[in-house]
């Protein structure tokens, strides 16, 4: 399976969409066998969930997404994680161990309305 933690200086980013990288860990029997740095390649209506999907990634990980991300993830079978804080390893390890547990909180601020393509 391949998780990825929206990430900003190794911690969690607050914002998935305007985060500076993913990390990309590949994990298998509840244990990290890779990690890997994948680039935002910039924040485009519509574009990171589906460049994510052609990546394999089954599970995102990140403080906050907008509605229009969520969606899209949602359409796409991945599984979102928000609320997360810290440390992008610390977070990882707690959520392989069961002990991450998604806010459900959807970014609703104005500078993140539609990002994604959508709807406000």
């Amino acid at each position: 399976m391949k998780i990825g933690i929206a990430t900003e200086n190794n911690h969690v980013s607050e914002h998935f969409g305007h985060c500076e990288k993913f990390t990309i860990y590949e994990v298998e029997n509840n244990l990290v066998k890779s990690k890997q740095f994948l680039s935002n390649p910039g924040h485009q209506p519509g574009f990171l969930p589906k460049y994510l999907h052609e990546q394999g990634i089954n599970i995102i990980i990140s403080g906050g997404m907008g509605g229009g991300a969520i969606q899209l993830f949602n359409e796409k079978s991945i599984q979102i994680v928000t609320g997360a804080k810290g440390n992008a390893d610390d977070v990882i390890n707690n959520f392989i161990k069961g002990n991450l547990q998604s806010s459900q909180t959807v970014c609703d601020k104005h500078e993140h309305h539609d990002d994604y393509g959508g709807h406000e």
